[in-house]
This record gives structure tokens, sequence and C-alpha cells, in this order.
């Protein structure tokens, strides 16, 4: 049902959820390498029945960058990092159509709800760069429960947005903090089922016990099946 697998110490969590919900690049995720070696390896890798969003190449703000979209769908950012790396994989947010200028609004609202969250660096759009509104996020990275995470805003024409296809997991220790981040993220009465929730932009998270997750892993294969079952 599902499995749990872990990339450059980032974990991800991932199950078959039919063709309900497909991947969309509002959510990508930041490949932060070390050489040009690296991203040309990974590209040719990520290239393989995929689609390139944006060449790899040579840009403004990086010596070598390329988004691409893998044969799943998935949408990956290989960029060339020219500092000190603290987390490998970075989840990107990307706020367009009815949410674009909304990013900075969002980081704030996240900043106000996790703990141990800071945030980073922020570019702004300047007042030749339309369709984008000067003054809204080019690139903005920050913290989330000591994680990170980057996020932008773009108003170009977009046939996509966030959906349920990526969500973000916050294990909880306690009822207390399933009940905070509950009622501080949940925005969309219909999308709340077994732990899901959708938040006011549109993004979906999971609030899940530490104590569910113990029991779904359980040696015990009967108890976990029992778990999933109920």
């Amino acid at each position: 049902m599902t499995v749990e697998f872990e990339l450059n110490g980032q974990k991800f969590l991932a199950l078959n959820g039919g063709s309900h919900f497909k991947f969309t690049p509002a959510i990508s995720f930041i490949v932060n390498c070390t050489t040009k070696d690296e991203i040309d390896e990974l590209w040719t890798k990520l290239l393989d029945g995929g689609n390139v969003l944006m060449p790899l190449d040579k840009y403004p703000f990086s010596e070598r960058y390329g988004w691409i979209e893998d044969k799943f769908g998935v949408s990956w950012q290989l960029i060339l990092a020219d500092y000190i790396v603290e987390q490998t994989i970075v989840p990107k947010l990307m706020f367009v159509g009815d949410i674009c200028g909304k990013a900075e609004d969002a980081i704030n609202f996240y900043q106000s709800i996790f703990e141990d969250s800071k945030v980073g660096t922020i570019f702004r759009y300047g007042a030749g760069q339309k369709p984008d509104k000067e003054g809204t996020i080019m690139f903005a990275d920050f913290t989330l429960g000591g994680h990170y995470f980057a996020a932008m805003d773009s108003a170009h024409n977009h046939n996509f947005t966030f959906n349920e296809a990526i969500s973000f997991i916050i294990n909880c220790e306690t009822k207390e903090e399933v009940d905070h981040y509950w009622e501080k993220l949940s925005a969309v009465p219909e999308a709340e089922q077994c732990g899901w929730l959708k938040d006011k932009y549109g993004l979906s998270w999971q609030v899940v016990p530490t104590a569910l997750s113990e029991m779904l892993n359980a040696p015990d294969k009967e108890k976990s099946a029992r778990v999933s079952k109920n």
C-alpha cells in the first residue's frame, strides 16, 4: 500500500493512488548539486522517459541549472549550489493562478504555525518582469520545523496548481499537536479524510500521530494489517 524511502537524507513516503491525481510542477524538488558532473549524471537519468521544462544551461542565477519532469511526472530542479547546503533536496512551492502573489503570505502563515522556522533569502520581481507583479516572490527559501522549503509566484498562464498528488506529512507525538496543526491548517472541510487536509492555498497535508506510523510498521503483520483496514 505504501513504501518509505530516503534520498540524500530526505524522507519520502509513496503510495499507489491511481490516476485520479497527477503530479504537477506546482510542487517540485530542488536538488542542490556540488559539481557539474553530478548535475549532468542526474539529468541524464531523470530525462529517460521524461520531459524538459527548462533546459540544462547557464542562467543569471546559476552556472548550471535545469528543470525536468521525470517519467512518473515528478518535477525536479537541478542546480549547481555555490554555497554550503544543509539539505540536498528541497521542496519548492509555485503559487499560480488564483493564488499567484500569495507566496509571501503563505510563508508567513506557515511560519506562525510551525516551530523552529525562519525565513532565509528572498528575491522579488522587478518592474520590468511582467506578467509577474513587481514585489511578488521570484524565489524565497524558508524552514518549517527545521526542514527547508522554497517558494515562488508565477503569473504566467499555467494549467496546473497544487493537488493531492504531493502532500506533506506532519508527524505528531501528542493529541495536542494533532489538534494544533489540524485547527490551524484545515480550510477545506470536504477535503478532510483519514488525517488528510487541505489548507487555504490548496496545499495538502497529512497530520499523522507517530503511534499510528509505528503500528503500521509493526513486525506483527496481522496487527499492521488490522490498523490499515481500520
